[in-house]
């Protein structure tokens, strides 16, 4: 017995105590594996925001499609996101398909901000007007949320979400809004529409983010609802009669799709100008301040140097430049003689702009822009075709039942700047192609025969726009759209001053392109 428990003993030395050592060791590995673990489970960082949602490596920006009410941070965007949201809920699977509006939300301007939610207000005016004044026609449209980012920077990530939710469940039909003419958005629209996903243009004017260029369609299944930036130009000068002697050009250098195009379409109006024209270089982000206001005050001593008999700028640039610009001619020392600037719709982001020195409005100097809607345009200056009264009555017929349940409320609203008139017309175009496009005894369109409707937008299949009659050629853009030419006030806000053509006068009661 004793002999064996020596044996015992010298077994366990043998076998036991390694195996102990090496079941310790496992075991405190484990525990440092699970500890490593535990503290990588606490310590990693969500980076969702919302249902379809999320911030991306490197960027504190919440970009994507929302598919819920989100709205992105912004205070100003709650009223009406919510109201999209109680909407989309009464939505019944299988009766909808969804459009998404693709805007920049989480920029930082309040500006833009402003213009953001009023097209925004507008694009759910559509949408309620489609669902509940339908008349039995269908589908019913679901609004959704897009942000590619506040300068448009994460677009291939939302592009990619867009194109996913075209084959699921959200059925998605068309993408609208898209924002300004800027060099990524033209890269999200192009990858948009080579995916045969149909897009309808709200604000974007400039030409090279346009079909029929040259004879190309670099975008199948684009719709624009804004005139072009030559054909903005084009009303401006039948409206202004601009003339080489008596113009100066100053522009964005080296600029972007809009300002670039508003650019050369200034510089063909004054082809033989004795002036040359005076480049100013802004931030890449257009949005920031930069240092062009000192550009702009060497520039207003050049205007001064001018001949008496030019009285006319043509400023081909953003809206925080054209701010700067306008203060710094506030400050002018020829303030006895009377200049008026010209220039593209992107004046209307000033309209409510707090930094703009009004002021200078009262210092023989006054800034008219081609507006892309106005609420007097049908009032004030009414025209036998190209548009009616009537078009703009059922808009406020809409905003009147949205300050109040269940259609409202909206937040702030406001019609002058165009943005909301704008965003209601580009729904309802993207609705009216939806509904056009459904096969006999169908209730869903399939996705590319949207975009396929587009040429057929004139004459009695036009769309009676709050912003004037919508009938586009067959590259998708407006066909003499009505162009309101507006004044910003000193008092704030701006003024109608008249609406003009591109074409020069308005279009027949046919609406119809010609060849």
């Amino acid at each position: 017995m004793a002999r064996r428990g020596v044996g015992t003993r010298l077994r366990e030395s043998v076998w036991e105590i390694p195996l102990r050592r090496y079941l310790a060791l496992l075991v405190t590995a484990a525990l440092a594996g699970g500890l490593v673990f535990a503290v990588r489970a606490l310590t990693h960082e969500d980076r969702s925001c919302a249902a379809g949602v999320s911030r991306p490596e490197g960027s504190e920006e919440c970009v994507g499609v929302a598919t819920g009410p989100y709205a992105f941070g912004q205070a100003g965007l709650r009223d009406v996101v919510a109201a999209i949201g109680r909407e989309n809920d009464r939505l019944r699977p299988g009766t909808y398909v969804t459009v998404a509006l693709m805007l920049p939300y989480t920029t930082a301007s309040p500006t833009s901000q402003n213009d953001i939610r009023h097209q925004l207000q507008g694009a759910y005016l559509a949408q309620y007007q489609a669902n509940h004044e339908a008349n039995g026609e269908a589908p019913l449209i679901r609004l959704v949320l897009a942000n590619p980012g506040a300068t448009g920077g994460h677009w291939r990530r939302t592009v990619d979400q867009l194109t996913a939710m075209t084959t699921s469940a959200d059925r998605l039909r068309a993408v609208a809004g898209v924002g300004q003419s800027t060099d990524a958005n033209k890269k999200a629209v192009r990858e948009l529409t080579r995916r045969r996903v149909p897009v309808i243009g709200s604000s974007i004017t400039a030409d090279d983010l346009a079909n029929g260029q040259r004879g190309e369609d670099p975008y199948p299944g684009l719709a624009r609802v804004a005139p072009t930036n030559t054909d903005e130009a084009r009303a401006l000068a039948s409206f202004a009669r601009v003339s080489a002697g008596k113009a100066l050009l100053v522009y964005d250098k080296p600029g972007d799709p809009y300002t670039r195009t508003l650019q050369e379409s200034f510089a063909a109006l004054i082809k033989g100008s004795p002036y040359e024209p005076q480049p100013f270089t802004p931030p890449a982000d257009r949005s920031e301040e930069g240092t062009t206001a000192n550009t702009f005050r060497q520039i207003t001593h050049l205007v001064c140097d001018t001949s008496r008999r030019t009285d006319t700028i043509l400023f081909a640039g953003r809206h925080t430049q054209l701010r700067q610009f306008i203060n710094a001619l506030g400050g002018r020392g020829c303030q006895d003689r009377k200049f008026t600037v010209l220039t593209g719709d992107e004046a209307s982001y000033l309209t409510h702009e707090k930094a703009l020195d009004r002021t200078a409005l009262r210092r023989n100097l006054s800034v008219r822009y081609t507006s892309l809607a106005h609420p007097d345009a049908w009032t004030a200056d009414p025209a036998g075709t190209g548009g009616s009264a009537a078009g703009f009555a059922a808009l406020r017929r809409l905003l009147a039942a949205a300050g109040r349940t269940p259609a409202g409320p909206l937040g702030s609203v406001a019609l002058d700047d165009g943005q909301l008139i704008i965003g209601y017309d580009t729904l309802r175009l993207a609705v009216h192609g939806i509904r056009e496009a459904v096969p006999d005894g169908g209730k869903v369109p399939v996705l590319t025969d949207v975009g396929l409707q587009w040429p057929q937008v004139k004459g009695s299949l036009r769309v009676d726009g709050a912003s004037g009659w919508i009938c586009l050629d067959v590259h998708g853009n407006p066909y003499d759209k009505a162009v309101p030419i507006v004044e910003l006030t000193e008092r704030g806000g701006s003024r109608f001053v008249r609406i003009a053509w591109p074409e020069g006068r308005p279009p027949g009661k046919e609406c119809l392109p010609p060849s």
